[in-house]
């Protein structure tokens, strides 16, 4: 099968790179010529537009930063889409968005798979993210194949929405466990242990977390750049705060988040990465929190 491929960022170019490396046929289109240049070389074909990406293809992926780009992306490929194309939308959308939007494209004879991804973009460089996949089935099985060169792990949630809603959860998780693990590592840094043995006895405890492993070891280099921004967090916080006052579920924790990343955003900028929180503790109680020999970058294990 062959794939369109629009939206080549952060996360994008990489998921896009492990189609290419797949043996797929991927035709690919960004704003960024640089990104676009960069998979032509793997062997992608460059589109000229975000229509030229959905022409001719069975299925167009999206990883795109909003859901008014999302949609505005989606009505411009629609009157390219060759009967029976699928459309993969593999941005952080709300349930509402990526719903309505479904509807949008069914209404043009375009099925619609919803698969956000989760599990850090140094993952995605080699395929080892995970897919959260809302759907019908049979589609999902028809372009199972694509979806695994992507992620090693795909989890079919159920229909359009629920990959939607355990997305958000993953990443309200995420952001709990970012704040904890900063408050832990100061209280490390301020109860006079080594911090990088007690990062390690952490890692070593019931305590542990994916984001201590990960974003802890970020914070001790000082770079904090996890290719995750202070205003995508809010987004999400947002999102699952939403999905708290509709169940009926008081996210207490969750809602203690919001004010301290509008915090983060004040002092740093929405760009700022997420993981820039801990800088908020490091200078409100100026003690910075490094030790020698951690990444300024993730790297996935191949």
């Amino acid at each position: 099968m062959e794939y369109g491929f629009v939206g080549l960022g952060h996360l994008g170019e990489k998921m896009a790179g492990c189609l290419v490396r797949g043996g797929l046929q991927v035709k690919v289109f960004d704003l960024s010529k640089d990104a676009v240049a960069r998979l032509v070389k793997k062997g992608a074909t460059a589109a000229t537009s975000a229509s030229s990406a959905a022409t001719g293809v069975d299925a167009v992926i999206t990883c795109l930063p909003s859901p008014a780009v999302s949609e505005r992306v989606l009505r411009e490929m629609l009157p390219a889409f060759k009967k029976d194309a699928v459309w993969i939308e593999m941005s952080t959308l709300d349930r509402d968005n990526i719903m309505r939007l479904s509807n949008v494209a069914d209404e043009h004879g375009v099925k619609t798979l919803e698969c956000p991804v989760t599990g850090g973009v140094h993952l995605a460089d080699v395929g080892k993210v995970t897919v959260l996949v809302g759907g019908d089935k049979s589609l999902f099985e028809k372009h199972e194949q694509a979806l695994r060169l992507i992620g090693s792990r795909v989890f079919f949630m159920g229909p359009v929405g629920a990959a939607a809603i355990i997305k958000v959860i993953t990443n309200m998780l995420a952001f709990i466990n970012l704040v904890g693990c900063s408050e832990a590592l100061m209280l490390a840094k301020r109860g006079g242990l080594d911090l990088g043995t007690a990062y390690e006895a952490i890692k070593a405890s019931s305590g542990n977390s994916f984001v201590h492993e990960t974003e802890g070891a970020l914070i001790l280099n000082g770079s904090y750049d996890i290719d995750f921004t202070m205003d995508l967090t809010l987004k999400d916080l947002g999102f699952a705060l939403g999905f708290g006052r509709e169940f009926g579920v008081p996210l207490t924790l969750a809602s203690a988040l919001m004010p301290t990343f509008l915090s983060g955003k004040a002092a740093y900028g929405g760009d700022a990465q997420s993981t820039q929180i801990a800088k908020l503790l490091e200078d409100l109680l100026k003690t910075d929190l490094r030790a020698p020999g951690y990444p300024a970058k993730l790297v996935a294990d191949e």
